[in-house]
């Protein structure tokens, strides 16, 4: 199939590729600014979206981990910060004495709540709303195409 393909000059390659970080960078300044705006991060607002999308707004620490693709400090890391600022508390997993649950309290969902606001007005206003059905096709197709390389075993 890549052989049927059109192939692109790398200079347009380069340019698309250069296009797309700067794109990306601005929206996450974007995006943080604006939740910054409730005082939360966007690892904050990652984690706490994760936890209200679980069944009793609780997880394992190690499923949460894996759901976010963190590595295991960055996890432990912001955690302790969130349960210091009580968005989040984590209490040890019955069913196995080295995990822990971790859940969202009243105050970290009353947070999301409002900085989902913020979140979707953000991404309405910097892409969704700018771009035609076309484009929000083809950047779903190009999301997916490249997630599914992702997906396969690296090589070197």
């Amino acid at each position: 199939m890549g052989s049927m393909m059109k192939q692109v000059p790398l200079d347009q390659k380069t340019a698309a590729w250069i296009s797309y970080q700067r794109m990306r960078a601005r929206l996450t300044e974007r995006i943080g600014r604006e939740l910054a705006r409730v005082g939360l991060s966007e690892a904050d607002f990652e984690v706490l979206s994760a936890l209200t999308d679980a069944p009793g707004a609780s997880v394992r620490a190690f499923a949460l981990r894996c759901g976010l693709e963190w590595e295991k400090s960055r996890l432990s890391h912001q955690l302790r910060r969130m349960e210091a600022r009580g968005l989040i508390t984590r209490e040890e997993c019955v069913e196995d004495n080295r995990g822990s649950v971790i859940s969202i309290t009243d105050a970290g969902q009353e947070l999301l709540a409002e900085a989902q606001v913020y979140y979707d007005q953000a991404v309405r206003r910097y892409v969704t709303d700018i771009l035609t059905m076309e484009q929000i096709e083809a950047l779903g197709t190009i999301a997916e195409t490249v997630l599914s390389r992702l997906e396969e075993p690296s090589t070197p």
